[in-house]
């Protein structure tokens, strides 16, 4: 039986090694390309949005502002970072299209106010007084700007200089979405070609995965024959050359190339039956007519002892305008922590006031070399605290707080009742349910049960629905991220991670792919098949394939 089963993998092993080896050396190579994107690619100089101060006392209340200019509904309505340090409203009436922007203190428009902004945004975060060659408002995906970046509209604003510095900016959360240059616009394109096929155009998609599928399938066959082959197939001593140094790897790395390849299918056949794209989405147009209070006039007293992050006009649970007076983290908690399983607290004698995550012990000062601001990306940092809501029509405090605001925002976007819910919480660090890529934190968390049978992610500073995953999706999610990604081994770092990953692809490449490739090429060019009637060779008398 033994001898049998040694035959049989043998075989198959050889019929498969042309197949698998090109596979693994185009997959393995290209996958190279993703660990060098985050490696070597063009690093933000900054990662803390620009500081603003948010000084209302005596400015010309918003809702003045709003009526003068003409606009009775905005999607979003809040204050934002602007040069030397001062703040600016920002009102956002389409979502894809360019922020307007006016001076708190007499209401004032700014003149291409987005563009401004983008710009001195841009050159924040990448710390750069370079001249700008363009910048325009850029609002689909492209190979350059894929969907993965999940932020849109983004300006594109390229500088000056051979290196073709572009950074990509969104400018409703003031951030940095996306910065390339030419060797990772290279490697990027690499990635695409090479690993993920996008090249293959989108009515031949099932192409792309059946071909995928089946050359990836043929790694995972490989590995597996490989593994029955080391069971079976027992050597007293190592042999000589190639063939020895291949049986070696295989006690080494057939574990990871399964990892890679059963986890690499999953992926592909996942993605092709969820269609590709954000899931973010913006909630309706708030009335803002509607918020004629002016928070400016009692501004004084209500900033008094407190640290004001940011003020926004929001949609409350039953539709009525409420501001929300977002609070600075306290020290020592904005890198977050674990998750908020509870309701609302009070603060200052102010009511909605929430302090999920504050309890963190985490460093106070924000990230400023390259290693700690790469690292800060992927594992992230809350940049926002508690907040305050406020009626916008009568001034008086109101009993809902940021959870129930998330629940509220929930059900807008799932059209399910509150009875679903099953479970809620605040998330204050990314993971491989809510991922970096994401790009806001914190946000509340709503798992929802039948009929939604899926969980949402939202935004309460901007009544936004980040991310929608169902239920079904989950388990891929995991897999790919802890056994394709290998970030089960996050304590090590994003740097020891990626090092350790190159490090198996590498040795997967050079040991298995050549060595096997090599012996394959070495038995076709002998030309050695076993004439009719001759015995076959036992196993572990001659392995050329292995």
């Amino acid at each position: 039986m033994k001898n049998r089963s040694a035959r049989w993998s043998h075989s198959k092993h050889r019929w498969l090694a042309l197949v698998g080896g090109i596979s693994l050396l185009v997959w393995g190579l290209s996958g190279l390309t993703h660990v060098a994107m985050v490696l070597f690619g063009p690093q933000q100089a900054q990662f803390m949005p620009p500081a603003a101060e948010i000084a209302l006392t005596d400015a010309r209340p918003i809702a003045e502002t709003l009526a003068a200019n003409g606009i009775g509904e905005a999607v979003a309505v809040k204050t934002v970072p602007a040069a030397g340090g001062k703040a600016l409203w920002q009102v956002t009436q389409d979502p894809l299209g360019p922020r307007r922007y006016f001076a708190p203190a007499d209401g004032r428009e700014i003149a291409d106010g987005d563009r401004a902004q983008a710009l001195f945004l841009a050159r924040h975060f990448l710390a750069t007084d370079r001249a700008i060659v363009s910048a325009n408002l850029q609002t689909e995906f492209d190979a350059d700007y894929p969907w993965v970046n999940r932020l849109l509209p983004v300006w594109k604003i390229e500088f000056a200089g051979d290196d073709r510095l572009t950074a990509y900016v969104h400018t409703e959360t003031s951030s940095l979405a996306a910065v390339n240059n030419t060797t990772k616009e290279a490697l990027q394109t690499a990635f695409r070609v090479l690993h993920t096929w996008e090249w293959v155009p989108q009515g031949m998609d099932w192409l792309r995965v059946v071909v995928i599928g089946l050359m990836v399938a043929s790694l995972l066959a490989l590995a597996a024959t490989g593994i029955v082959m080391l069971v079976t197939v027992r050597r007293k001593k190592r042999a000589p050359g190639a063939k020895g140094w291949h049986r070696v790897a295989g006690y080494v790395l057939a574990l990871p190339l399964i990892m890679f390849s059963a986890s690499g299918i999953y992926h592909l056949v996942q993605s092709a039956l969820v269609p590709q794209g954000t899931q973010l989405r913006m909630g309706p147009p708030v009335n803002v007519a509607s918020g004629g209070w002016p928070v400016e006039r009692d501004w004084a007293a209500l900033s008094q002892g407190r640290d004001i992050a940011s003020v926004a006009l929001v949609e409350g649970g039953s539709g009525e305008p409420l501001y929300r007076i977002g609070l600075k983290p306290s020290p020592g908690s904005m890198g977050g922590g674990e998750h908020d399983h509870g309701g609302g607290e009070k603060v200052d004698d102010m009511a909605g006031h929430d302090h999920a995550g504050m309890m963190a012990s985490e460093p106070e000062a924000a990230p400023a070399t390259d290693a700690e601001i790469r690292e800060a990306r992927f594992t992230g940092i809350r940049l926002d605290g508690p907040a305050i809501y406020l009626d916008a029509a009568t001034g008086e405090v109101v009993e809902e707080g940021d959870r129930d605001l998330a629940l509220a925002v929930a059900r807008r976007f799932s059209g399910a009742s509150d009875g679903t819910v099953a479970r809620m919480e605040l998330v204050t660090r990314f993971s491989h349910e809510y991922d970096f890529r994401n790009k806001r934190l914190p946000v509340w968390r709503v798992d929802y049960g039948e009929p939604v049978n899926a969980t949402l992610f939202v935004d309460t500073g901007a009544g936004v629905l980040v991310d929608r995953v169902a239920d079904w999706e989950k388990p891929e999610r995991w897999v790919f991220s802890m056994i394709h990604k290998w970030n089960f081994l996050f304590p090590l770092g994003r740097l020891g991670l990626n090092v350790t990953v190159a490090g198996f692809v590498i040795a997967l490449v050079a040991l298995m792919a050549i060595l096997g490739l090599r012996m394959d090429l070495a038995r076709r060019l002998r030309g050695r098949r076993p004439k009719a009637g001759e015995a076959q060779p036992l196993p572990g008398a001659e392995q050329p394939a292995e």
